[in-house]
């Protein structure tokens, strides 16, 4: 694939960093209150009922989120299914960055919610792969990870940062 191809690709992500956030802000709130609503939404993410209302229409529109009669918001099979995806996916990335990687906590967290949603289906059962094996307690993983720690960072990015 050229490098266009793959510049181009980015624009075909299935959903917005902040349409993955709506998804799972709506999949928080049904799982801990029963329900969800705009005004749920806006205060959790901090915005306007307004700006969520305008956010939620792309996402209605392609049958991510379903509204009932009385006005709460629900995600449909496949919002669901994204709304996990998306998670597991900054569940998998934090534990990568933070545990494999060396990355403290609080930017592990940081990158992975710039990630989540990014990263294909192939990718995301990959990481999976990776990181039940570093879960494993394997012996060749802890010598892997204490050797890795060894290893000098590039120059050039060494360089940089200083």
């Amino acid at each position: 694939m050229s490098q266009q191809e793959t510049w181009k690709s980015f624009d075909d992500n299935v959903l917005t960093h902040s349409a993955a956030h709506y998804l799972m802000t709506i999949s928080e709130l049904i799982d801990d209150q029963g329900y969800a609503r705009v005004t749920d939404i806006a205060r959790l993410l901090g915005i306007t009922r307004g700006s969520c209302s305008i956010s939620l229409k792309p996402l209605k529109k392609r049958g991510l989120v379903l509204e009932d009669h009385n006005k709460f918001l629900l995600l449909s099979d496949e919002g669901k299914r994204m709304a996990k995806l998306i998670e597991k996916n900054d569940q998998l990335l934090q534990i990568l960055f933070r545990d494999v990687l060396g990355v403290s906590a609080d930017q592990a967290e940081i990158d992975a919610c710039k990630l989540e949603h990014l990263i294909s289906f192939e990718t995301s059962v990959q990481l999976e792969r990776l990181v039940n094996f570093i879960n494993s307690k394997d012996k060749v993983v802890s010598e892997f990870l204490k050797k890795m720690q060894t290893y000098p960072a590039c120059e050039r990015f060494t360089e940089e940062k200083a």
